[in-house]
Parts: C-alpha cells; structure tokens; sequence
C-alpha cells in the first residue's frame, strides 16, 4: 500500500493501516526523537506521543505527496521533543556571548560515523544540542528558533555558536586520544 492509502485508511480507523504506516514511519522519526532527547527511553516517550498526535490529527491533515506528509509527521516530532524538554525544565538557555559572530570550524565531524557524531552531540548540554539540531539538522533559521524555544535570536546564534565550540573542542580532545 502506497501512503497516501495507508492515510486514507489510518483516518476510517483501520487498525492494521496505522500500524503499517507506524512502521513506515517509526525509524526514521525515532532517529528525529533521538537527536533531541538525552536517552533511549525519554526518545521512545516522545516517539509515542507524537504518532499519537499524529494519529489523532490525520483528519486535519490535506494530504500533498509523501514528502510533505514525512515532513508535516517530524514536524510534530521535533515539536514533542521539545514540549517534553520544557517539561522537564532541561532546558536551559545560556546568556549571549559577544562571540557569537565568529564562525566556528567543525570540519573534524565530517570525518566520523553516524552514531559516533550522534553519542557526542548529546553529551552536549540541552540548550545548545537543541539548538544545535534545530540550525544544523533540521535546517531551522535563528528566528524560528527563537520563536519555538521562547527566546531571542541573539540566544539562538549564541547558543550554536556555544554547542559548535563545544563540539569541536570535544572533537579535539578525542582526536588527541588516537593520536597518541
């Protein structure tokens, strides 16, 4: 079954159809929850109630091709994440730093593995690897950030600027370690 019937399906209640479009869907949106949220369990809470929503919000949905659907589904993805951290009370903005301008080279990550890259990223703190993921992953602008996480646009740069000085010095210091 293509996806646009899977939804159409999804909507009239078909159980079997919700579970095919779960499985459809789950890994690469669990990949989403996982980029955000500090361990596997929290991940696959938020994972949960955001096909629950999704789910329960389909009827709403005016269905376009499979990528927008995909984008509209992480969408509500990222937006969960970020409700549970809030939640939470995880995170946690830092005050703005003057250096926020300065561009900081993050060459070394190109050169590392995917789950390698993933572990360290969420070492990071909260507040920069949500904005870290939300500029560099997700492709969201200063504004948008700012706009989702109730801060100013001066705190989102700050905060990447932070998250990718992080990185890279974390980086550094792992590189050194095979060196020697």
């Amino acid at each position: 079954m293509n996806t646009e019937h899977l939804i159409k399906e999804s909507r009239s209640g078909d159980r079997s159809a919700q579970h095919l479009l779960y499985q459809q869907l789950s890994a690469p949106m669990m990949g989403v929850c996982i980029r955000y949220m500090k361990n596997q369990q929290d991940a696959e809470d938020v994972l949960l109630e955001g096909f629950y929503k999704v789910f329960k919000n389909l009827e709403k949905l005016n269905y376009e091709n499979e990528n927008a659907f995909f984008g509209w589904v992480k969408r509500i993805m990222i937006n969960e994440a970020l409700m549970k951290l809030r939640k939470n009370k995880e995170i946690q903005i830092m005050s703005i730093n003057e250096d926020v301008d300065k561009e900081i080279d993050i060459s070394p990550l190109k050169s590392l593995e995917t789950a390698d890259l993933l572990k360290i990223i969420r070492s990071i703190p909260v507040g920069y690897r949500t904005v870290f993921n939300l500029y560099e992953i997700e492709g969201y602008s200063h504004q948008e950030i700012a706009d989702q996480l109730k801060i100013s646009t001066g705190t989102s740069k700050s905060q990447l600027f932070k998250a990718k000085k992080l990185l890279r010095e974390m980086l550094q210091s792992k590189n050194e370690g095979y060196g020697s």
